[in-house]
C-alpha cells in the first residue's frame, strides 16, 4: 500500500509540474510577420522579412518560464524592389554571404500586466550582439496565442551601412523592428 500511495504521489507531481511548464508552439507563419521601419530621406518605409524561424515555448499560467528563439534570413528583407533587395543584401548593409541570419535569444520573459510582457535576451546581427529589452503584448484568439511587438534599434550599432551609408541624412539611424506572431500548441 505505501508503495501505490508513493507511485501515486509522484504521478501527480510529475503531472502539476508538467502542466506549469512552458509549452512549444508552432508558428502559423501565414498570420505571422516580421519587418523592419525605418525612415530613407525622412520618409517612413516599412519592408518586410519573407524568410523567419520563430520558436516559442509559452503557457500563460506560467510566463516566467517562456523562452522564445527567432532566426531571420538577412537576404529575405523586402524593400518592393528587387535592386533595392540586392542591394540590402550586400556588405555595407547586412552582409548576407557572410551573415545569412540576424537572430533574437531571450534570457527572461516576465509579466508586466493583463496580457503583457517584459522580454529580454541578445539581439544578433551582422557579427554583433546586444542585450536589448522590449514590451510585448499577449493574446489568444481562436485559440491561437498572438504576440505583438517592437524592438527599437540603432542600426549602425550593428554595422548595417557602413562606409557612406554611415550618414544618417539619407537612412536614419533608428530602425524598429516589429514583429506579430500567430501560434498554437
Amino acid at each position: 500500500m505505501k508503495i501505490s500511495q508513493r507511485v501515486l504521489l509522484a504521478s501527480l507531481l510529475g503531472l502539476s509540474l508538467a502542466a506549469g511548464a512552458a509549452t512549444l508552439l508552432k508558428t502559423d507563419p501565414a498570420k505571422s510577420g516580421v519587418s523592419a521601419v525605418f525612415k530613407q530621406m525622412n520618409v517612413p518605409v516599412e519592408a518586410k522579412f519573407k524568410k523567419f524561424n520563430i520558436a516559442i515555448d509559452y503557457n500563460p499560467a506560467t510566463p516566467d518560464a517562456a523562452k522564445a528563439t527567432v532566426d531571420i534570413d538577412t537576404a529575405s528583407l523586402d524593400l518592393g524592389e528587387a535592386d533595392m533587395n540586392k542591394e540590402v543584401a550586400k556588405k555595407e548593409w547586412f552582409n548576407s554571404a557572410q551573415f545569412p541570419r540576424a537572430s533574437f535569444v531571450s534570457s527572461g520573459i516576465k509579466p508586466a500586466g493583463a496580457g503583457k510582457l517584459n522580454v529580454t535576451g541578445k539581439l544578433s546581427i551582422k557579427g554583433k550582439t546586444a542585450d536589448v529589452t522590449f514590451p510585448l503584448t499577449v493574446k489568444t484568439e481562436a485559440g491561437k496565442q498572438v504576440f505583438e511587438g517592437a524592438l527599437p534599434i540603432k542600426r549602425l550599432a550593428f554595422n548595417i551601412g557602413e562606409g557612406e551609408w554611415k550618414d544618417t541624412g539619407m537612412v536614419a539611424d533608428e530602425v524598429t523592428i516589429k514583429f506579430h506572431v500567430t501560434a498554437a500548441p
